[in-house]
């Protein structure tokens, strides 16, 4: 099974510019944890993401005021990336490496096209790679790195 079976198509996504409440307003809207931040409309690549997690703990844990934060500030980068065509084994590994529960997908002009969620893949994947997923996202941060990845 390939990434384009189960990905979410023409995710929301935001510019770096974009105001972080904005941004939490897209989460509420989509329904969803993240927002791709591509470097512009324009050109759609993804550049990185704002999660929850950024604005809880890059904003609002350091007292930083998120309604004067830009996307910018507050995202996580650089996206890591998969394509259409990435089988959806390697898309898991990929987040078990780097341990992330969403992945942008992008086009062969690295045009975001798609997003991939810890939820599609316990809708298609296979139970025991859902598993394995869930396990390694969850755990404890491996390295400092990681963290700023999450």
């Amino acid at each position: 099974m390939k990434v384009k079976d189960i990905m979410t198509q023409k995710p929301a996504c935001c510019t770096p510019d974009t105001n972080l409440q904005q941004v939490a307003r897209m989460m509420v809207d989509c329904n969803c944890g993240e927002i791709p931040v591509v470097e512009s409309q324009q050109t759609m690549k993804p550049i990185g993401v704002v999660t929850d997690r950024d604005i809880a703990c890059r904003a609002v844990a350091q007292g930083k005021n998120p309604l004067q934060m830009t996307a910018k500030e507050c995202m996580t980068k650089p996206a890591i990336t998969v394509t259409p065509e990435t089988s959806v084994e390697e898309c898991c590994r990929l987040m078990k490496q780097h341990q992330i529960r969403r992945i942008p997908v992008v086009d062969q002009k690295g045009v975001l096209c798609g997003m991939v969620t810890q939820a599609d893949l316990a809708r298609h994947a296979p139970e025991e790679e859902t598993a394995s997923l869930l396990k390694e996202v969850s755990g404890p941060v491996r390295t400092p790195a990681m963290a700023a990845a999450r």
